[in-house]
């Protein structure tokens, strides 16, 4: 099979060799799975919280709730190569042991990271009702402006006569469709770029078809483990959920067993409703990156690095191959760089030498910056 990642040969031009799967990780399951059983055990501390003002979104309140994410700094602040919004997947937070250890290789290369909790997600669950959504630039668009804020702060301690820190983002999962979808909108509407790099990993650009991908029988116990993870999520809810959200999410009765089978249900009955779409097709239309991608946006987004692999058992990869034939052969763009694997399973890349996909965005990341 010949791959993206072969044919680009971007690995090489930042120093790294072609993926290699490390033993006992092999297969997109054990890769996806890594860290589900392994704990790096990092040293990340939780200790610099920033508040995010965000609508309200409970009726007739008009006034403001609060996304809440962790600031972790560089010890030498006076080079700092950037600031990174760094934003998890479905059913995710910013404890999430993948996340905070590429937060932790970030940091060690440099960079300052802003690791953002989405709408719901613990731990900042009490202080915003309702839930995410892989279009919620209502509340993605605050937090890039605090982050910039953040940038202008990082800056005073540079030592060099440019103070400008930049901004990156980084999606992981669904984190990078959201991320996708604000830097979309926010161009369109003010003409500049919502952030100065992005990196996407394992991100969904065609979510009926991730939806579809989720739920086949050999995945029942992926979309399981997703759907207890959405429902008490969703249920834990200080704000609380509606009579029809309740029974909807379980049976009424006092083992409160969940009937949702699907994620496409739950996105029928909570997400699309929630953020004001006409149904779960008008949802997963509107929220999907790629056919905005595909019909000549490039001009208008940040230099974006997707990543990818074919053996993703969640999301598939033709997508990733649709877009990667549009940009190469009708619509050719500097702004957009493919890296597609035959293995690292859901943001796994577990390889011989620890995570490379931690390498590879920190590699390209830095390389933005010089």
């Amino acid at each position: 099979m010949v791959t993206v990642e072969s044919s680009l040969g971007l690995p090489e031009d930042l120093g790294l060799k072609l993926f290699q799967q490390r033993l006992p990780w092999i297969g997109g399951d054990l890769q996806t799975l890594r860290d589900t059983f392994v704990d790096d055990n990092v040293c990340l501390p939780d200790n610099e919280f920033v508040h995010i003002e965000i609508p309200s979104k409970q009726i007739g309140n008009l006034g403001k709730e609060k996304l809440i994410a962790f600031l972790n700094k560089p010890v030498d602040l006076s080079s700092v190569k950037g600031l990174i919004l760094i934003l998890h997947g479905l059913g995710g937070s910013s404890r999430r042991r993948g996340l905070r250890r590429m937060s932790f290789a970030l940091l060690k290369a440099g960079f300052a990271v802003l690791r953002l909790n989405l709408r719901g997600a613990a731990p900042g669950r009490k202080f915003a009702a309702g839930t995410y959504a892989a279009n919620c630039n209502a509340d993605v668009f605050p937090a890039i402006t605090k982050a910039r804020e953040i940038c202008s702060s990082l800056g005073n301690n540079r030592k060099t006569k440019n103070n400008l820190v930049p901004l990156f983002g980084v999606g992981i999962s669904l984190g990078g469709t959201i991320l996708l979808n604000a830097c979309l909108e926010w161009a369109s509407s003010s003409r500049s770029n919502a952030l100065d790099g992005l990196v996407c990993i394992s991100s969904p650009l065609d979510l009926a078809a991730s939806s579809a991908c989720i739920e086949k029988n050999r995945n029942k116990l992926y979309q399981t483990w997703l759907l207890h993870r959405l429902v008490k999520q969703t249920l834990a809810d200080p704000f609380g959920v509606n009579e029809k959200e309740r029974d909807f999410l379980i049976k009424s009765n006092s083992w409160n067993n969940l009937i949702t089978s699907s994620i496409r249900e739950f996105d029928a009955a909570i997400t699309a409703p929630r953020w004001g779409f006409r149904d779960v097709d008008d949802y997963y239309k509107q929220a999907s990156p790629l056919n905005a991608l595909l019909l000549n946006k490039l001009d208008i987004m940040p230099k974006t690095l997707l990543i990818h692999s074919v053996d993703d058992p969640w999301v598939p990869w033709e997508p990733f191959k649709h877009l990667y034939e549009n940009v190469r052969f009708k619509n050719p763009s500097t702004k957009l760089e493919f890296l597609l694997t035959n293995h690292g399973g859901h943001n796994g890349f577990h390889g011989l030498s620890g995570c490379w996909g931690d390498d590879v965005v920190q590699r390209w990341l830095t390389r933005i910056v010089h």
